[in-house]
């Protein structure tokens, strides 16, 4: 893109969460850690899901919630990219002592970021829709969830997804910046890149806000209406064995839902109150790298089935020795 000057951009400044350089060692160690529990966690989720065939796939209805794993699974897979867009980039830039990001890796990761935070909040809007059939139409699941539908709502999630950070991506490419190319973040932000330009950003504010509110309020607004008609169906209930069971069959996807969305708005909101940057830096670790890394733990800690299928991995994982008896000729 073009300067004031007539020059090209061809790099970024990413500030990061701290210039001191005796952090670094502590920031590298902690994002490495961090990274490698989310990526194991999350493999671990998938490859227990599809290793077990009464979860994994819609296909056999074996087991009420297998909808809900065959949706578990590509949540699992969508964490794994979405800190992997991020999380090596900042790693590599600690080691190196490099703050620098071109201008394509800017808007590549601007891509991929928006790509997987909001199919991240179609997923959970899914898994909650699953759960008020499986809650308030019991009955009815099998029917209403078939695999043509678990199918077609990913599907759906993914395309609309990619037109949407294609567009956003898109707009950025129209920007034009001045010498300030300073990022105040570990990553490309997209707002954070739209304040840098010298163009006008009218467009670009219009569209990234109004596809905020539509592709983030919206679905915000189907999982409390889910919600909402679950704890309805459960106040219902007549014994408190069938209350219990309703509730914990959505407890973990509430806890996760309810993790995301409250960091997310946490962040925004705090760095609307302080209009400080490396605070808001920092508060966005708590979605971007937190809430991957905990999702695993959530899922598997409270539910029987995926400690199971962990289980039946790690055994078919381990070698069963053969037992070799040696016989002694009698004289």
């Amino acid at each position: 893109m073009e300067l004031g000057n007539q020059t090209l951009v061809s790099e970024f400044i990413l500030l990061g969460l701290s210039e001191e350089v005796l952090l670094q060692p502590l920031l590298f160690g902690l994002f490495l850690s961090m990274y490698l529990v989310t990526f194991i966690g999350n493999l671990l989720i998938i490859l227990a899901i599809i290793t077990d065939s009464h979860l994994h796939t819609p296909i056999s209805y074996s087991h009420l919630h297998t909808p809900m794993y065959f949706f578990l699974s590509n949540l699992s897979f969508v964490d794994i990219c979405f800190t992997s867009t991020t999380i090596p980039k900042v790693l590599v830039n600690i080691q190196t002592q490099r703050k620098f990001i071109t201008y394509e890796g800017c808007i590549t990761q601007i891509y991929f970021l928006i790509l997987f935070a909001v199919l991240d909040v179609s997923l959970l809007t899914v898994m909650a829709y699953d759960r008020f059939v499986a809650i308030c139409h019991p009955l009815h699941y099998k029917v209403i969830m078939n695999p043509r539908l678990c199918g077609l709502l990913v599907l759906v999630s993914w395309i609309m997804c990619i037109l949407n950070s294609l567009l956003q991506s898109l707009m950025a490419l129209r920007l034009s910046f001045c010498t300030d190319l300073e990022i105040h973040h570990f990553f490309c932000e997209l707002n954070q890149m739209i304040k840098l330009a010298c163009s006008d950003t009218f467009l670009n504010n219009m569209v990234m806000y109004f596809a905020a509110l539509l592709l983030g309020g919206g679905p915000f607004a189907g999982i409390l209406y889910s919600y909402s008609k679950i704890v309805s169906c459960i106040h219902g209930m007549s014994s408190a064995q069938g209350k219990y069971k309703a509730f914990s069959a959505c407890a973990s996807h509430l806890s996760v839902v309810s993790l995301f969305y409250c960091t997310m708005l946490g962040v925004y909101l705090s760095s609307a109150a302080t209009h400080n940057a490396h605070s808001s830096a920092t508060a966005s670790v708590m979605y971007t790298v937190v809430t991957p890394m905990l999702n695993p733990f959530i899922y598997s800690l409270r539910n029987k089935d995926i400690k199971q299928a962990l289980k039946a991995f790690f055994v078919k994982l381990t070698p069963s020795r053969p037992i070799v008896l040696r016989l002694k000729k009698c004289p």
